[in-house]
């Protein structure tokens, strides 16, 4: 709610406060931007906000006053981690939700301030749908840890900045060391990248933009 912009926010909360009347007047009918509506007495508005996230606005006082403020703890991204681990048949759950926890924790405060870069619950749900679908699809050699360590490593160097590619790799090296993760080459999905990259509209095909392609599409 609180990435509306402060101008539009003050007509939704004219919008609210009227609703609200006509609720406290316990009437049927109201008229609602010019218009005679039907009111439910059982109608409730409720709002979210993150205020944590780059690019939320302030709220105004006159939003503020016309709802009951609610806050709810923050989530325990580890034991998120576990059940999502668990259920994609992971058996060592538990110790590698505390490393992704963990690296998600330094890099975020070690990486540079970058206004796309995402360290929250969302980013983090993301790594392990991808680490779900590498466990299903990968050879059965492939270790819990180097099927984790594929998902973080993929999912997240296409966003850096060159500078903190690097520091992100050595991050990894400490929480994962003397393991060995050979990229995947996902020729198919090269592939067609490139047919399409190479369309006449389109003038530079770099191998950043394919990974970034990649990462898009296994994001969704």
């Amino acid at each position: 709610f609180n990435r509306i912009e402060a101008s539009v926010l003050s007509v939704v909360s004219t919008q609210v406060k009227s609703i609200q009347q006509a609720l406290s007047l316990h009437v049927e009918q109201f008229f609602f931007e010019h218009n005679e509506i039907q009111l439910l007495s059982t109608v409730g508005i409720f709002v979210t906000m993150n205020p944590g996230y780059a690019g939320r606005t302030e709220l105004p006082e006159s939003v503020k006053t016309l709802f009951r403020p609610v806050v709810v703890v923050v989530p325990d991204m580890q034991y998120i981690g576990e059940i999502k681990l668990f259920a994609n048949g992971f058996i060592h759950a538990k110790i590698l939700a505390k490393k992704m926890v963990t690296l998600y924790r330094y890099a975020s405060e070690l990486l540079s301030k970058q206004y796309h870069y995402d360290w929250g619950l969302r980013s983090f749900k993301s790594v392990l749908s991808m680490t779900g679908y590498l466990k299903r699809t990968s050879m059965k050699e492939d270790s819990e840890e180097i099927v984790l360590l594929r998902a973080l490593r993929d999912m997240n160097i296409p966003k850096f900045i060159y500078d903190d590619v690097n520091l992100f790799l050595t991050l990894l090296n400490d929480l994962f060391p003397n393991i060995h993760c050979p990229e995947i080459s996902y020729e198919n999905l090269n592939r067609i990248i490139k047919e399409i990259l190479i369309k006449p509209q389109y003038i530079l095909v770099s191998e950043p933009l394919i990974q970034q392609d990649k990462r898009i599409y296994y994001h969704y």
